[in-house]
């Protein structure tokens, strides 16, 4: 029998056995039936639907009079369910920041119109009418001027040839953008702003809301903006391509930009044996008027989660959970980032905490049928540990198989499971300065988001159930675990695990396949370091339940698997190398490190901030001329989000590059180490010299 076949015999019996054990666990789903029931019957998307439309009445930007209206409202609700619950409010002028996170500025106006002099009259868009219309942080004022055609008006071409200083300009790109070139670059007086995509074209009334959120050096040169439709952008065009002079009159009266608060509503169930652990849930609550799905749908689910779950445990039906649950309504990614950084005691275990997990509901409500959407799960990164992803998937199939359904029967379940992506506040959570392992569900594709069209009928009740039933059972679950159930959750994890690692195997083994034999070495190194970050990433996974329950029993399950995942990583790595040989490989083991590893080897960074970078970093803390890099194929080919996750002040920079190679897929050490320079430029880590 030859060393590849029976190695390949080996893994084939290892996976039947994994088969075994999987099968084994599935006939469950973690959390028993009783409870699942419980859940069932006392949750209602009805009432979180009715949720929805209060929330969406209000103009919920961050630092408005209108998001403090809605949090006012989730407070209410809380209050009346009988909470304990508060609102924490952060300042928020534009100018202060939390960690590398720039505070909005708080923003309030009352009307605004904006209204065609010449060639006629007519009024084109009203704040009253639509809030969408007015760009958020727009200053209040009034300015008659002409319109000019500026095409995207997010390139410096597109004003060749054009007077546009005291004018107003008609342009299609991102309102932001053309704020920042044709406003404070070229003096224009204000942008107005249409969509020109597909989704415009093909609802040529709809409002795409945009909005600028300036930097703190840009605060005192604010004027306004306005969203219009497509069908009157092309209007407005059409006139001004006929030859005609176009005259606008812009008026905005209120406050307008003023000091603000960042305000998150908190409430908690305490844990009756380990009070000081938590789960967390959390839903961000601004959106401008009438925003349903995104995302009035996921504040009202937790709103209902909580309801739900303190229903059951003041009638007895359920007992107090054993560790705390904690709910956040907070305004999008600031809000976020303002409470954490008020709170260095949230953090998960890796990092001395006690925060357990997270989930992030996020667009959790939308009508499936009339959207052609699906609810997402989407996991946390692999620099963290999988534990609640694969709790949160596995009660999703116990959903998945229930008739969640009115009495017609309408729609089926439509979900999927995704790799980690960021634009929500499990971003926050999962960064590895905070370690708490967070999930988000939410539903995508999505036309209607930030559109005039995400309105409340297109919510589902049912669907909105079906995400609350996900969520709490995934939260109940964690938050009552026992040691017995640890037990099952640690062979559950384990038969996850190696499934995952058979899957990176088979990446990595096509690596081999593929690439020309003088490369098979180099190769070879290569498909080692996916082996490695696989085995530690699962391992890790399994150590995590012992966050949860940490009983004999327990440590001893995990460090059998743990040993088990070992004796699989190395018959993994005999199989690639009897691989190599069968191709023609000569795997020399004795392959001297270049001097750019040798360099990379010798460092280590360590972090100097909190939470994930704000957008634009590193490269606006750089020279114009070490910004220029990161917009070449080199740079962009890294996951830079996952890249500066593995920065944990223990890896070196070399290290670093293994483990984000075997993630993803090779990268050069050298465009790792010019990252993490400039990462050190920029002052966002420290770089410490080793032996």
């Amino acid at each position: 029998m030859t060393s590849l076949f029976r190695t390949s015999i080996v893994i084939m019996v290892a996976g039947l056995c994994l088969q075994g054990v999987e099968a084994q666990v599935e006939e469950r789903f973690l959390l028993d039936q009783n409870t699942l029931s419980l859940l069932e019957q006392e949750l209602s998307g009805e009432l979180a639907k009715q949720h929805v439309v209060a929330i969406s009445e209000h103009h919920r930007i961050a630092g408005s009079s209108g998001y403090a209206e809605a949090a006012r409202y989730v407070l209410q609700q809380l209050h009346g369910y009988g909470y304990r619950a508060w609102i924490e409010s952060f300042p928020a002028d534009g100018r202060i920041a939390y960690q590398t996170w720039q505070s909005p500025p708080g923003w309030n106006i009352d009307s605004g119109e904006l209204s065609m002099i010449q060639p006629r009259q007519e009024l084109i868009a009203s704040y009253l009418e639509s809030p969408i219309s007015v760009m958020p942080y727009s200053s209040s004022g009034t300015v008659q001027a002409e319109l000019v055609d500026v095409g995207a008006g997010t390139s410096e071409t597109d004003y060749d040839g054009k007077e546009v200083a005291g004018k107003l300009l008609l342009a299609t790109g991102h309102c932001g953008e053309v704020q920042r070139l044709g406003v404070l670059e070229f003096a224009a007086a204000g942008a107005l702003c249409y969509p020109n995509d597909r989704r415009a074209t093909e609802n040529p009334d709809m409002l795409q809301y945009t909005e600028w959120l300036p930097r703190s050096d840009e605060m005192d040169q604010l004027t306004f903006g306005f969203n219009l439709s497509y069908r009157q952008g092309q209007e407005l065009k059409a006139l001004l391509a006929a030859g005609h002079t176009v005259e606008l009159e812009a008026k905005i009266e209120g406050r307008g930009i003023e000091f603000g608060s960042l305000d998150v509503v908190v409430t908690l169930i305490p844990g009756i044996e380990k009070p000081d652990q938590e789960l967390l849930i959390m839903a961000h609550l601004d959106n401008p008027r009438y925003s349903a799905n995104d995302n009035a749908s996921g504040s009202a689910a937790i709103l209902d989660i909580a309801r739900t779950l303190k229903s059951l445990v003041d009638q007895g039906r359920l007992p107090p959970p054993k560790r705390s649950i904690r709910f956040l309504w907070v305004p999008g990614l600031y809000g976020t980032m303002a409470y954490i950084d008020a709170h260095p005691e949230i953090k998960g275990p890796g990092l001395g905490g006690k925060v357990l997990g997270g989930l992030n509901l996020d667009m959790v409500g939308e009508d499936q049928e009339l959207l052609h959407s699906r609810l997402n799960i989407i996991r946390s990164p692999q620099s963290i540990s999988g534990l609640v992803a694969d709790v949160t998937v596995r009660l999703a199939q116990y959903v998945d198989g229930l008739d969640v359904a009115d009495p017609a029967g309408l729609g089926n379940f439509n979900y999927g499971v995704l790799p980690f992506s960021g634009g929500s506040d499990h971003v926050i959570l999962n960064d590895s300065t905070i370690g708490i392992p967070s999930v988000r569900l939410g539903h995508w594709p999505d036309d209607t988001r930030q559109t005039s069209e995400d309105t409340p009928d297109k919510v589902d009740p049912i669907e909105l159930k079906r995400s609350e039933l996900i969520a709490a059972a995934t939260l109940w679950y964690l938050a009552s675990l026992s040691e017995k159930q640890g037990l099952e959750l640690i062979n559950f994890l384990a038969a996850r695990a190696q499934s995952r690692i058979a899957e990176d195997t088979q990446r990595a083994s096509g690596w081999l396949l593929d690439t020309p034999v003088e490369r098979l070495d180099q190769m070879y190194d290569e498909s080692k370091q996916v082996n490695s970050f696989a085995l530690e990433r699962e391992q890790q996974g399994l150590n995590s339940v012992l966050d949860f329950v940490s009983f004999e029993s327990t440590r001893r399950l995990v460090l059998t698997w743990n040993q088990t995942l070992d004796n699989q990583s190395q018959v993994i790595i005999r199989t690639f190398q009897a691989l190599v040989r069968q191709r023609g490989g000569s795997l020399s083991f004795s392959q001297e490190r270049t001097y750019e590893e040798r360099e990379a080897a010798s460092w280590i960074p360590e972090r100097t901030t909190r939470g994930p970078l704000a957008g634009g970093l590193p490269q606006s803390r750089l020279t114009a001329g070490d910004q220029i890099w990161h917009g070449t194929p080199e740079a962009q080919k890294l996951d830079s989000q996952l890249l500066v996750n593995l920065i944990d002040g223990r890896r070196t920079i070399l290290e670093i590059r293994n483990a984000l190679s075997g993630a993803t897929f090779p990268v050069s050490v050298s465009a790792v180490r010019r990252f993490v320079q400039d990462l050190s430029k920029a002052r966002l880590v420290e770089l410490r010299r080793v032996n």
